[in-house]
């Protein structure tokens, strides 16, 4: 292995780390707001390339009828639970309003816009505005009556999630794999290093998307209410802050960074209705290794991930995926030991 070898599998760690960073964050933000454990957040990746490349062939793709049918779902769900607590109409009429009016706007610009020839750019959009009101309706749906459940109970209803919304993307988008063209497809050199224009935007897409975060969780009311829920949950409910409120808000920019994440990765790998997995469950062994709680160790982790994963696949690709996830059991076992050794100080 010589040097410029050596730079080009750093070249593509970073590149793959970089998505890793975007979804350890997000399994981190929602851990801290929920307590949730999401495993899912790899299929927000596969309905965001899925969507796009469905877009890109100029055909309706299967995230207008699965976002509808959760939508439909959330729907039946507050009308019964108005109807059983008597809630006034007009509360009921908010509800259904609050469930129906994004998906129903968000499909119907999909089916009238999908035929038409618009560029990469534009179905990127789309793709983000059919996937993104899926994280709300999700947590209405399977978290929101448990969030006072233990975060084993919790740990369970996302495995349940998980097989259910990779059931139904086998259903709506069919067993084919995809690859999307890349943002930007110029080749570029840094010295004798070898650069994709797509490598760039997805540098760049992260660095964005980070300092963004980091604007809307410090300098905004929305972004405080939330760290004031990670931070003391019944504090932040007798401070007004509802915990609802907070639970759909953080799975929104959850489904809205998993989307994104797919739309960087379809050009660089195939993807498949279950491919989002094996991918989101590389930013979870960050988050993870992190301790559920570092969001800039999260970012360190993911990068690291990212690198050992392309070194690993130079030397024995077959074993690639269990050098990664090996990666996690160091980490458990110091934890393990760490708090053992905190029982036996109290």
């Amino acid at each position: 292995m010589d040097l410029t070898i050596v730079s080009m599998l750093s070249v593509d760690g970073l590149t793959n780390g970089a998505i890793y960073a975007l979804l350890g964050l997000a399994t981190v933000m929602v851990f801290a707001v929920t307590r949730v454990i999401f495993i899912p957040q790899g299929e927000f990746v596969a309905f965001g390339a899925l969507t796009l490349a469905m877009l890109q062939s100029h055909a309706v793709p299967g995230t207008v009828w699965l976002l509808l049918l959760l939508a439909a779902l959330v729907a039946v769900l507050d009308l019964v639970q108005g109807l059983r607590e008597q809630w006034p109409a007009q509360r009921v009429i908010k509800a259904l309003w609050r469930a129906l009016a994004i998906p129903l706007l968000a499909c119907g610009l999909t089916v009238a816009l999908a035929p038409m020839n618009l560029s990469l750019w534009a179905n990127a959009a789309l793709s983000l505005a059919l996937v993104t009101p899926m994280g709300p309706l999700i947590y209405r749906l399977a978290y929101q009556s448990l969030e006072s459940s233990t975060p084993l109970v919790l740990l369970i209803v996302s495995v349940g999630v998980h097989f259910g919304l990779t059931g139904l993307a086998l259903v709506f988008f069919g067993p084919e794999g995809y690859r999307n063209p890349a943002f930007w497809d110029a080749q570029l050199s840094l010295g004798d290093i070898p650069v994709s224009g797509q490598a760039l935007i997805i540098f760049a897409t992260t660095v964005v998307l980070i300092l963004a975060l980091w604007f809307f969780f410090d300098r905004t009311l929305f972004g405080k209410a939330l760290r004031a829920t990670a931070i003391n949950r019944n504090g932040a409910r007798l401070m007004g802050i509802s915990s609802h409120t907070a639970g759909q808000l953080t799975f929104t920019l959850a489904a809205f960074i998993g989307a994104l994440s797919g739309l960087l990765i379809g050009p660089t790998t195939t993807v498949m209705f279950d491919s989002g997995f094996l991918i989101g469950l590389k930013g979870f062994v960050a988050a993870v290794i992190a301790g559920l709680s570092s969001y800039p160790g999260a970012l360190l982790v993911a990068l690291g991930v990212g690198m050992v994963e392309a070194f690993s696949s130079f030397w024995s690709s077959a074993f690639k995926e269990v050098v990664v996830f090996a990666l996690i059991l160091p980490a458990l076992w110091l934890r393990s030991r760490h708090a053992s050794d905190d029982e036996e100080d109290h």
